[in-house]
């Protein structure tokens, strides 16, 4: 039997789980190490379109289960098929009041993509780019604030301005509920702003989502370090009902080696903090000098360890290398990062382990001396554990070491506040479900409660605990 034009028509269209996504336009890698702008420039309107049309528009879609956030992925990607891209972006931003930030630096492969039909037999849509587009979108066609609710009269009070912070102070404006936020930096953002890079992230989208929330009726009060400027106590006698501790991982963690203390040595928290919230590679117009070295060794294989690495072929390093004790295969950063810190010339040692520095005469970094490791049994993180092999030494020079090996809970609220139980770690102890303290009507989400995630993960944590003072508030 000769099949029907519709049927041929059907038959002859590429499955969508094969078509390849557009691959995301971005500076050449020659030019970019010479700048600190972005390096992804974003999907065209075409591109957009394209990934849209290859949703296929699932009953259940397992995509939304996916986001920490909860954003309805598939209501969103419906309004962009239909070219209404104000409706989509509102139905992001129902969930999500930092769009622009979580459309360039989310893991969506490894999360809501993840959970894409597609991504079962070939290419998932590229949903965190699609919301990228969005959000400039509307940056560049105005944005539109929603009518906000009657003032409930409630008073929250919010420690940190991250993006579990922000994502709280955007859903509890929402509610209608007077929301300050107080950040001991001087410019909201938290590690969105002194920990990833421009190239990465600009401080203009950062300022930008921020402005939303002003918009939304959000106050922050900046130069604010809670815990010394102000006690819990402080803000409840000045009318506070409620708390929510997002103050984020700000103690950074060194191996224990000989020579770490040298001239030279940074953990990726001061480097990145210098470099980015602080412009000194801007000095002198920036008034914060960092020392510069030309052979830098970074020591991590997480999104720190890249920014940092490619942070410092930036600065003019000559030589940068990422210095990691397991294989490639056991990387936590994002494969996109990893991939343009090779197209930018970082030299990557894998199984290798660092175990001293040596200095000159003056104090400054001269010699890193390692062993080689081979890869056991899995430890608790399901990564297979580095084991050094005996003999194995060996040295390179270096005048810069970095260290990305992860922080720990930011420790100047806890240290300032008694009765915030801790955990050995010196993270703070959360109800599993509602995220409150050991103190009554202090919530606590992000690093704070569980060392270095990703920044989709504070922002879900962020929601959880707005939920919940939320429903305490009612009660009130």
């Amino acid at each position: 039997m000769t099949p029907s034009k519709k049927e041929s028509k059907k038959s002859d269209r590429p499955r969508p789980w094969l078509i390849e996504p557009p691959e995301m336009p971005h500076q050449d890698p020659k030019k970019r190490i010479q700048n600190f702008e972005e390096v992804n420039l974003g999907y065209t309107e075409d591109q957009i379109l394209q990934e849209a049309e290859r949703c296929m528009v699932c009953k259940n879609p397992k995509c939304v289960g996916g986001c920490p956030v909860e954003i309805e992925i598939d209501r969103f990607l419906e309004a962009v098929r239909t070219r209404d891209y104000r409706k989509a972006i509102h139905i992001i931003k129902e969930k999500n009041s930092l769009p622009a930030i979580c459309g360039r630096v989310c893991p969506q492969e490894t999360q809501c993509q993840a959970g894409c039909i597609l991504s079962k037999k070939g290419n998932a849509v590229e949903i965190g780019r699609i919301e990228r587009f969005l959000a400039d979108w509307e940056r560049e066609h105005g944005v539109q604030v929603p009518k906000l609710p009657k003032s409930t009269g409630h008073r929250i009070a919010i420690v940190g301005s991250g993006p579990a912070g922000l994502t709280a102070a955007g859903d509890l404006a929402l509610l209608g509920h007077e929301v300050t936020v107080f950040e001991s930096l001087h410019e909201p953002g938290g590690v969105l702003v002194y920990g990833i890079p421009e190239f990465r992230l600009p401080k203009a989208i950062v300022k930008a989502e921020v402005d939303y929330l002003k918009q939304l009726g959000v106050e922050f009060q900046l130069n604010a370090f809670i815990g010394q400027l102000f006690t819990f106590d402080d803000l409840f006698e000045q009318g506070y009902k409620a708390i929510l501790l997002a103050s984020g991982a700000g103690l950074p963690r060194f191996l224990r080696i000989p020579g770490v203390n040298l001239i030279g040595s940074y953990s990726s928290n001061e480097f990145l903090t210098r470099v980015n919230l602080m412009r000194a590679y801007q000095f002198p117009a920036y008034d914060t000098p960092i020392i510069h070295g030309k052979i830098f060794a970074v020591i991590g294989g997480g999104n720190a360890a890249m920014d940092s690495a490619r942070t410092a072929l930036r600065l003019g390093a000559s030589k940068v290398y990422i210095v990691y004790r397991r294989s490639e295969n056991e990387m936590p950063v994002r494969r996109e990062e990893y991939h343009h810190a090779r197209e930018e010339g970082v030299v990557f040692e894998f199984l290798t382990q660092p175990i001293e520095l040596f200095g000159d005469d003056k104090g400054r970094v001269k010699v890193m001396r390692c062993l080689r490791n081979r890869l056991g049994e899995p430890d608790e993180s399901g990564r297979r554990r580095p084991e050094t092999i005996e003999g194995s030494e060996f040295e390179f020079p270096v005048d810069m070491v970095i260290f990305a090996i992860g922080a720990s809970a930011n420790p100047s609220v806890p240290s300032c506040t008694p009765g915030l139980e801790c955990d050995r770690w010196g993270d703070v102890i959360v109800d599993p479900e509602s995220l409150e303290t050991s103190i009554a009507h202090v919530w606590a989400a992000g690093d704070i409660t569980g060392g270095e995630g990703t920044v989709i993960a504070a922002a879900g944590e962020g929601k959880i605990a707005a939920r919940n003072i939320h429903e305490y508030l009612q009660t009130l």
